[in-house]
């Protein structure tokens, strides 16, 4: 008797129960080992991580979104089924923690390590609930409704100020700045970040803030408690000397030039070979009439500081015409970036001139006064008095390396944001782990009242969110059981205002300890952090293109 074996059809894979939800593990596995790289890195005592980008350059910094930009994001294949994905699935998963980190930058500026640890958190949390049976779209509506009621919460314990408390601006600005590597000079950097952004605000109608109208220029030399914020316009570049110009004008007319003060080639390489003295002559007289023409035509206008646009082309001002200009008296800075143009151009009132016909006296800017002067051994090209009404701002920073200067830049920046998220949602919180904590207790109560699955995912919530308190407290050397269990037993008693004092290393009321944050940061980052979890749960199957 023969049996015949029954053959396996080919649809079988799409059957396969246990896929979906090793793909689901693997993605969470995936997201939770970046949320655990940048983790040591949260709050005032949180670690620095030191970089080594793909072009052998250094960076060290302690800012989420740095770390995550500059982190290679490739997940060990070896810790789940080759059969199941590849490293460059896993880097791609990965990578959407990066882009919420970058999302969270763009939106609040400040927060960016605390998103993604909340995130890594809530996707462990889901994880349990995975194994518990319930369904993955389940989790993902319960979350969304935790993170509505979670926002809530926050609205509720806010602090409403206006822009004119200059004292609270300031408390939010340095709570920012205690977390970064120049912590010591928050005294320093706060009242910068408060000034500029208030400099290009209009308090009673602005609800957002651009903050490319704040120009960060750095030069090395000196200490970050020389940075300053400036009166006027700030260039990175230098005056050109080489030629005997004027390193200070006065009543300065200001022309910027997008052609190039040299002589023109051909749109082809060509070789021309002269043998004879009398055109080689000739051709030098003409390239002279030729620059002599460019330069009259621009004194001419009235202009006195020429601005030249850094060219891919050809040089964009030679010799020749360096002498001319500078016998004119004309000011000569070259090599302007092509993303400075707008800025200079709103900060000075002139228009940039593609071709040298339509350069006249109304597309120039002016200022009181343009000087170069030293200071502790770099070179800066200042502008003041500007006859302009447009709002923008400069900032010097200082630093004796590129390392300082560089994590200087990043941290001014974030303050900045922190400024910017109280103009757009104009609402202080407690920070110290308070909100967090609150927010949980809340969840709690409210699972209570949930019926099935939504009290369930309301309480894994609410356990996720402890992460940030509980992170706070084992990055401060602290017992993080011990801090966590007093901070929900203050809450419990009322004490709403009560968080962790990291460098007391007890509970305390935060706001006396002046640590505050805006109250879109945390919504933000709640918000955010949710909507990448759900995403996440949502995909059970990898399909590979060709």
């Amino acid at each position: 008797m023969t049996t015949s074996s029954v053959p396996k059809k080919s649809n079988d894979s799409f059957r396969d129960k246990d896929k979906p939800t090793q793909v689901r593990l693997s993605n969470i596995i995936a997201a939770k080992a970046v949320a655990d790289a940048v983790r040591t890195s949260l709050g005032p005592r949180g670690m620095d991580k030191m970089i080594e980008t793909g072009k052998k350059e250094v960076v060290v910094s302690n800012d989420g979104a740095t770390i995550l930009k500059n982190m290679s994001v490739m997940h060990p294949a070896a810790r789940m089924p080759r059969s199941l994905l590849n490293s460059n699935v896993n880097s791609l998963i990965t990578n959407k923690l990066v882009d919420l980190s970058a999302a969270q930058d763009v939106e609040a500026g400040d927060g960016t390590t605390s998103v993604v640890v909340i995130a890594g958190s809530l996707l462990a949390a889901a994880e349990k609930l995975l194994n518990k049976g319930i369904h993955p779209t389940q989790i993902a509506e319960g979350f969304q409704h935790a993170a509505i009621e979670a926002v809530k919460a926050l609205e509720d314990i806010s602090i409403p100020i206006s822009l004119d408390q200059r004292e609270s601006l300031l408390k939010s600005a340095s709570t920012s700045l205690n977390s970064k590597i120049v912590s010591q000079y928050s005294a320093t950097l706060s009242p910068i970040a408060v000034d500029s952004v208030l400099q290009v605000t209009d308090l009673d109608t602005d609800n957002n803030v651009d903050i490319s109208d704040i120009r960060i220029v750095k030069k090395l030399g000196g200490t970050i408690e020389d940075t300053q914020l400036i009166s006027g316009l700030l260039l990175n570049q230098n005056v050109v000397t080489s030629a005997g110009g004027p390193s200070r004008i006065e009543k300065a007319k200001i022309g910027l030039i997008q052609f190039q003060l040299s002589p023109p080639k051909p749109d082809m390489e060509n070789q021309i070979v002269v043998n004879d003295y009398r055109q080689m002559d000739r051709i030098l007289k003409e390239e002279r009439n030729y620059l002599l023409n460019l330069v009259k035509k621009i004194k001419k206008a009235g202009c006195n500081v020429l601005l030249i646009q850094k060219s891919i082309l050809r040089d964009a001002v030679n010799t020749l015409s360096l002498h001319f200009l500078s016998k004119l008296k004309i000011m000569v800075i070259k090599d302007i970036e092509r993303d400075e143009i707008e800025h200079i151009c709103k900060s000075t009132g002139c228009k940039p001139i593609a071709d040298i016909e339509s350069f006249s006296e109304d597309k120039l800017g002016y200022a009181d006064l343009i000087e170069e002067y030293e200071s502790n051994g770099s070179r800066i090209v200042q502008i003041s008095g500007i006859k302009t009404t447009s709002r923008t701002a400069s900032v010097l920073v200082r630093g004796a390396n590129n390392l300082i200067l560089d994590e200087a830049e990043r941290s001014l920046h974030d303050a900045l944001c922190v400024i910017r998220c109280l103009v757009k949602k104009r609402a202080l919180i407690p920070g110290g782990g308070a909100p967090e904590i609150h927010i949980a207790r809340h969840l709690m109560d409210k699972a209570k009242t949930q019926k099935g699955f939504q009290g369930i995912c309301f309480h894994a919530f609410a356990e996720a969110l402890e992460i940030i308190p509980t992170t706070l407290a084992e990055n401060s050397g602290l017992n993080p059981i011990a801090i966590v269990t007093e901070l929900r037993n203050m809450h419990a008693k009322g004490h709403l205002h009560s968080g962790i004092n990291v460098r007391k290393g007890r509970i305390s009321d935060i706001l006396k300890e002046n640590v505050v944050q805006p109250l879109l940061v945390s919504t933000s980052s709640i918000e955010l952090a949710t909507e990448t979890v759900r995403m996440l749960l949502k995909i059970d199957d990898i399909v590979q293109s060709r």
